[in-house]
């Protein structure tokens, strides 16, 4: 049929695709009919049904979606873009976003992008708030989005982060700023966070983050040195260092991304940010804190799609993982999580609810942050400044007719006992404690002020856990332990007899650590009459040990020891991460 010229965008945004199509010239009412009536027998969208019957292109269909939501159409094979503004977008960013800048506007500071997704709208959302651009979007076609990034971005051509720190030392606007300590004004301060090498470093530190699965990633300036550190799998590790005098302008931009006040630098401040990447929603928590020589910024990765919100992947052994789910299926009492800070509680404790989240079930948790967004959970965020403290919030859940309830700590006596009254009246209630191992949770306990009689009627379990880092199974190899390694873990050689041990050499994989990820280790003190009965007579955190361990607790260094002989750990990081069972 003969091709009409393009209507006007404003008259296609959010028309029905088919609509779209026959505005514009590319079908007909009758082959619309047909697809529609074919669509209720072969699901699916009606732009490929209308493809699959021969009727039209695929770069039409492409323009006719971008229409829906609003967007012009654009073919990057017809234009030559400028190396002025190709260089405004980092190629790791390009790539990652599968974005192609076509034109930049200094006056509005706006830039225009070619994506090949109408969905990929979250894309100019991240370019907003990565690089504080308006955002103008377009869309092209995939095979025209890959030749392009392959002309303008190809893989080898990505800034490394040595090249990006030497631009950094290059650019004499920032130079001026070397040596004028606090002496610099509000509008200096947006010029440094709107400075081009700066927004390119923080874009290319945290993608780099987010690709190497970082926890946090850490901005700390020193006399005379500015440091940039990543913890991947518990362990820091160093970053080339920028100048010193970036620092500001590097704190600045965080502030800038996550709606903090960039004048205030006296008190510490707490933002977020959000980002999608390649359609996995990442949070960013930023914590600003004051020091002696500038502000020491630490982001904390949450990246949603690299969490295991399952019991059966966080680690628990087979017998383990029955005793909890028998445990977490109890209609009412407490169980506590413990272990240090950054052990995994969190993860734990969230997937225990995923598997209790049912329609049929009402479940609350007040957190000190909110870390993952649960379908179904009510959650609520912890506020001391406005006065909602974990009691507080707790005293209201019990009136808003929950079965299961999640207090993300347990800090003072005042939310120990909401949580006790809770579970006698009948709630499952979640909590978490920062001991070295469970039998000492009782003792903390009996501190905060709780009686014994209420600790023997409400507590059903504890259970301690550690990370320790897994063997990288792409440089794994066995090896023979030394006797101090084996005298590390109370080990002897005569003990392990002919067992395999393994370790990782190192690779490119692992960044040359040997290991890549973790995994739990779990000690399950479930309480029976004879622990209540020692309770009940405060026995010391020693004797409850030495009774839970008769009683079959398997502890935290047995725990380890059993993923060493499985392969999955080494000797080292047990002997770091456990202490020896007096």
């Amino acid at each position: 049929m003969a091709t009409e010229e393009m209507p006007p965008i404003a008259q296609l945004k959010g028309r029905p695709i088919g609509r779209i199509l026959i505005k514009m010239g590319k079908v007909t009412r009758a082959q619309v009919s047909e697809a529609l009536e074919l669509q209720k027998k072969k699901r699916g969208p009606l732009g490929q049904l209308l493809i699959e019957m021969g009727v039209v292109e695929e770069a039409d269909v492409h323009r006719a979606l971008a229409a829906q939501v609003g967007m012009e159409s654009i073919t990057l094979a017809n234009i030559d873009i400028e190396k002025s503004v190709i260089d405004l977008i980092p190629a790791q960013m390009a790539q990652s976003y599968r974005i192609v800048p076509t034109a930049y506007d200094r006056e509005t500071n706006t830039i225009e992008v070619a994506l090949a997704s109408p969905d990929n709208f979250h894309a100019t959302d991240d370019l907003k708030t990565l690089m504080g651009f308006n955002v103008v979007a377009r869309i092209t076609t995939a095979a025209d989005m890959a030749e392009a990034l392959n002309r303008y971005y190809p893989e080898e051509s990505a800034q490394s982060m040595s090249d990006l720190i030497s631009e950094i030392g290059d650019d004499e606007d920032l130079a001026k700023y070397a040596g004028r300590g606090e002496s610099i004004d509000l509008d200096e301060l947006r010029e440094m966070a709107e400075s081009n090498p700066v927004k390119k470093l923080v874009n290319l530190v945290l993608l780099q983050a987010i690709r190497d699965k970082a926890s946090d990633i850490h901005f700390e300036p020193f006399e005379d040195e500015f440091k940039m550190r990543y913890r991947i799998d518990g362990v820091l590790y160093e970053m080339v260092p920028p100048p010193r005098y970036v620092s500001l302008a590097i704190a600045s931009r965080i502030k800038v991304m996550s709606n903090l006040d960039i004048s205030e630098r006296r008190m510490p401040q707490d933002g977020r940010i959000q980002l999608q990447l390649r359609g996995a929603p990442i949070d960013l928590r930023v914590a600003v804190l004051p020091t002696m020589f500038g502000e020491s910024v630490v982001l904390r990765v949450l990246d949603r799609s690299n969490v295991q919100l399952s019991l059966d992947k966080i680690g628990l052994r087979d017998d383990d993982l029955a005793t909890f789910r028998q445990l977490i299926k109890k209609p009412n009492g407490i169980i506590v999580n413990t272990g240090p800070t950054g052990c995994g509680k969190t993860t734990t404790l969230y997937a225990a609810l995923t598997e209790l989240n049912d329609p049929g079930v009402k479940i609350l948790t007040a957190e000190d942050p909110v870390e993952y967004d649960i379908d179904g959970l009510v959650q609520v965020q912890i506020r001391p400044d406005v006065g909602l403290t974990f009691a507080r919030a707790l005293r209201s859940f019990l009136r808003q007719d929950p079965d299961i309830i999640l207090v993300g700590e347990t800090r003072d006596q005042e939310t120990a006992q909401i949580a006790v009254q809770a579970s006698l009246t009948g709630h499952l209630v979640f909590t978490t404690l920062h001991t070295n191992d469970a039998p000492s949770s009782i003792a903390r306990l009996l501190d905060m002020g709780l009686e014994p009689f209420l600790i023997t009627a409400t507590l059903e379990a504890i259970v301690a856990q550690r990370l320790v880092r897994r063997i990288c199974v792409n440089c794994k190899a066995e090896h023979k332990p030394t006797e101090e390694q084996l005298m590390r873990v109370s080990l002897r050689p005569e003990d392990v007899g002919d067992r395999v041990f393994y370790y990782g050499k190192g690779c490119d994989y692992c960044n040359q650590t040997g290991y890549r990820g973790r995994v739990g280790i779990f000690e399950f003190m479930v309480l029976d009459d004879a622990l209540r009965e020692l309770i009940m007579r405060r026995g010391s955190s020693s004797v409850l040990r030495r009774e839970a361990i008769k009683r079959g607790m398997r502890t935290l260094r047995q725990s380890g020891l059993l993923s060493v002989y499985d392969g999955i750990t080494t000797l080292d990081e047990i002997g770091g991460t456990t202490i020896e069972e007096g």
